[in-house]
């Protein structure tokens, strides 16, 4: 049985871009088949200590492996690139979250699904859109109107995201 995957992807240290794209190269290594993958995107950092702008993306997969197997090849991709869980929300070189694994609902500490921030994060929303126009977090709804209110509710400005043409992420050939 094949499911439909998000990830979202984010760096704000060290060669940001090309931690990203080394983040779908290894992500996509074997099993997982891509389907999309967004424009890149600078953002502000949401929460944490004072920190530089991150760039963020969302690959979208289809895959035979279960969540569980999801996150620890998403964990394994965050080590590879020497991320390091220090400050909770802190400066990272490389984080990936499981935002949705079909329709699958999961209140497991482990693997929280629907990612449970995942409406609220510009940096998420505007990325899958671009991917998937069709697009339906589970639970929350589609992902254009959730968007649209993130956006409205935005007053101050602080999610404002940056469309980065010129740091464009590829698929890897073959995959």
């Amino acid at each position: 049985m094949v499911t439909r995957a998000v990830l979202a992807l984010g760096s704000n240290l060290g060669d940001r871009r090309a931690t990203l794209q080394g983040a779908v190269d290894t992500l996509l290594t074997g099993e997982p088949s891509p389907v999309a993958v967004s424009p890149v995107y600078e953002t502000a950092p949401v929460g944490g200590p004072e920190q530089g702008p991150y760039l963020n993306a969302v690959l979208v997969v289809d895959t035979g492996e279960g969540p569980r197997e999801l996150l620890r090849r998403a964990q394994a991709a965050e080590r590879a690139f020497a991320r390091q869980r220090k400050v909770r929300w802190g400066p990272r070189t490389l984080d990936v979250d499981v935002i949705a694994f079909g329709g699958e609902r999961s209140d497991d500490p482990e693997l929280i699904l629907p990612h449970p921030r995942a409406h609220l994060r510009a940096f998420v929303l505007r990325p899958w859109l671009d991917a998937d126009p069709g697009a339906v977090l589970p639970g929350r709804g589609p992902v254009a109107d959730l968007l649209a209110a993130v956006e409205a509710a935005d007053t101050a400005g602080e999610q404002e995201l940056r469309r980065r043409d010129d740091l464009a992420l590829r698929l890897p050939e073959g995959a």
